[in-house]
């Protein structure tokens, strides 16, 4: 998959700080001729596909949960791009430290639509104590096991938020 074994992108997190998040490399460093990056199912490996499949390419943000930047559990850590294109009670989501898993991961991951994980994102800050973390956990051990909502068949994900309609 090419070196840097680990990848490296900044996130925003808590109260929309910017942080590095560091995961497992997944893809190929593979551009167009004009210098473009591939499309993704273009760049990912098999193994890429392997690791997502089985969340351990999420292991190295463990190293973001030691340094404060992330939590176990919390609303996962999406791209800047997506920041101007939330409405207010989309942001709240920032309202607490992005998590490794969290209320959305558990309840669907990619397999459900943008606007209910914003929503789930939301009812988690709304309603996070530890005994609602201690629940996440365990489910998101049931459903890495039974590897379910996950990615496309080809290890891809959900398609980019493009705002609010």
């Amino acid at each position: 998959m090419g070196f840097p074994l680990l990848f490296r992108q900044t996130r925003p997190g808590k109260d929309g700080n910017l942080f590095e998040i560091i995961k497992f490399r997944t893809m190929l460093n593979e551009n167009d001729r004009n210098g473009k990056p591939l499309p993704d199912e273009d760049r990912l490996t098999s193994f890429g596909v392997w690791l997502r499949s089985t969340s351990l390419d999420e292991l190295p943000e463990l190293i973001n949960v030691l340094r404060g930047d992330m939590s176990i559990v919390g609303p996962r850590p999406l791209l800047i791009e997506y920041l101007p294109l939330y409405s207010s009670e989309q942001a709240r989501r920032h309202n607490v430290r992005p998590g490794i898993t969290g209320w959305a991961q558990v309840n669907g991951r990619n397999a459900i639509s943008w606007k209910k994980k914003f929503e789930l994102d939301v009812w988690y800050v709304d309603n996070n104590s530890i005994w609602l973390d201690i629940k996440i956990i365990s489910m998101t051990f049931l459903r890495v096991m039974v590897r379910s909502g996950i990615d496309d068949d080809i290890g891809v994900g959900q398609e980019k938020f493009k705002g609010n309609q």
